[in-house]
């Protein structure tokens, strides 16, 4: 698919949303319908940052249903998932290969054991880098992330022009990250959206 840059928007600051709406926090903007344009759009999604909040919920993410649900009607160019990987966990390779064949661009990076035993992987410049580099070729990017580590290329993707969305649980999201977007999406209030109905239907994330 070739991505064509759309026409330069005259847009000096980020479009905020009406004060007309409910508010479900005090530093939440809320969010409005998911299908209400056809606008371009591109997704981002942080997979580490996305499941820790799905934990939060109990929520078993159907990532067919959590696609359609935030493109909604507009026309959806790329969709990509950022995640640490274990290159000997079976299910985990199953599950990403799952990911790659039903419409998700797979970015991935070795996990790092520190000396506590934990495993990480910091995939914030990766997704920092294809923000800004695909912002130009959409109309709206939606990031899947609370880390306020991506406040700063929210801000420079928004001032080029592009609407930004983001999508986390309030309790987990920085209130920097909140502010710079154009909308904020709360997790929780598309849960029933996105809810895997039926266990075992399709391959389980292993991150």
């Amino acid at each position: 698919m070739q991505l064509v840059p759309r026409p330069h928007r005259n847009q000096s600051s980020p479009q905020r949303l009406d004060h007309d709406q409910e508010v479900q926090h005090p530093t939440v903007k809320t969010v409005r319908s998911l299908t209400e344009t056809d606008d371009r759009v591109i997704i981002f999604i942080d997979g580490s940052n996305l499941f820790y909040a799905a934990m939060q919920l109990g929520l078993e993410i159907d990532y067919a249903k959590l696609l359609c649900c935030l493109t909604g009607q507009r026309r959806l160019l790329r969709a990509y998932f950022y995640t640490g990987v274990d290159r000997q966990n079976e299910k985990q390779q199953g599950f990403l290969l799952w990911m790659r064949r039903n419409g998700y661009r797979v970015v991935t990076k070795d996990l790092v054991q520190y000396p506590d035993g934990s495993k990480h992987a910091n995939l914030d410049v990766e997704i920092a880098i294809d923000m800004v580099m695909l912002a130009k070729h959409c109309d709206t990017a939606v990031l899947l992330s609370g880390d306020g580590d991506l406040a700063y290329v929210v801000n420079n993707v928004a001032y080029q022009g592009t609407r930004v969305e983001v999508v986390s649980l309030p309790a987990m999201t920085n209130d920097g990250l909140i502010d710079v977007a154009d909308r904020f999406i709360d997790l929780s209030a598309i849960q029933s959206q996105i809810q895997r109905s039926e266990p075992g239907s399709q391959a389980r994330p292993v991150l």
